[in-house]
């Protein structure tokens, strides 16, 4: 398993409360740096994503590190479910996702919870659906998160994963370095309070086990028919797995 990144590098503070802490930081520029930063393509991942449960027709859907709830939104938007949970760490972000729910006159339909990925508070066998976009790598522990997650998912429900992979191929390998490590880091600086939440970024994307590394450990969560589907040349993957 690869070495455990953290966002400020504490030794003394565990993972997950610097994660929390990083993200409190950065709520307030978080959607904004996050279309600009992926050039809006962001929102497509999102969708192709959330088609890979259009035919289970999901009535009640877990949304893990829901952050300021646009994945969740997208959801609501494509698949039509009875209601949506969001769950994150970061009650900042969950401020910020309570705001757009208000505004939008979602309350019935979208609702969020201060909750840890490795200790969800919920009951075993409660979701049809469980998802997560760009969370998976923020875990502190990846195997015990999967497992909760495999816990909560009724059975045959199925868990969809987006996150961050590495490209292998010349030249988007090399490009896709550059604007990770030099070109994000510096706009995150520029525009956010907490620079280090940008250089933290391509860190844990370089340590979390992508592709067939990441199925694997589905697996061993539990979790059946296992897929990994590259998109856009392998900057990012959709993950499925069935209970």
């Amino acid at each position: 398993m690869s070495k455990t990144v953290t966002p400020y590098q504490n030794q003394q503070v565990a993972k997950k409360e610097q994660v929390a802490d990083m993200f409190n930081n950065i709520s307030k520029t978080y959607d904004f740096l996050n279309h600009f930063l992926s050039l809006g393509i962001d929102i497509i991942w999102r969708k192709k994503a959330i088609n890979e449960l259009k035919k289970d027709q999901p009535q009640l859907i877990l949304d893990v590190a829901t952050g300021t709830g646009d994945f969740a939104f997208e959801a609501l938007s494509i698949l039509k479910p009875k209601k949506i949970i969001g769950v994150d760490i970061s009650q900042g972000m969950l401020d910020i996702a309570k705001q757009k729910i208000a505004k939008r006159g979602l309350g019935n339909k979208f609702e969020v919870k201060l909750g840890d990925s490795e200790k969800l508070p919920f009951n075993a066998d409660e979701f049809d659906a469980v998802t997560v976009a760009y969370g998976v790598r923020n875990f502190e522990n990846l195997e015990t998160g999967l497992a909760d997650i495999h816990r909560v998912l009724k059975p045959g429900g199925k868990a969809v994963v987006l996150e961050f992979s590495k490209p292998k191929g010349f030249p988007i390998k090399q490009l896709y370095a550059f604007y990770f490590n030099y070109v994000t880091p510096g706009i995150g600086k520029l525009f956010s309070k907490d620079a280090r939440a940008y250089t933290y970024l391509p860190e844990s994307v370089a340590a979390f086990p992508d592709g067939e590394a990441f199925t694997n450990l589905m697996q061993k969560a539990g979790f059946k028919n296992t897929k990994s589907r590259p998109l856009a040349f392998g900057i990012c993957s959709i993950y499925t797995g069935i209970k």
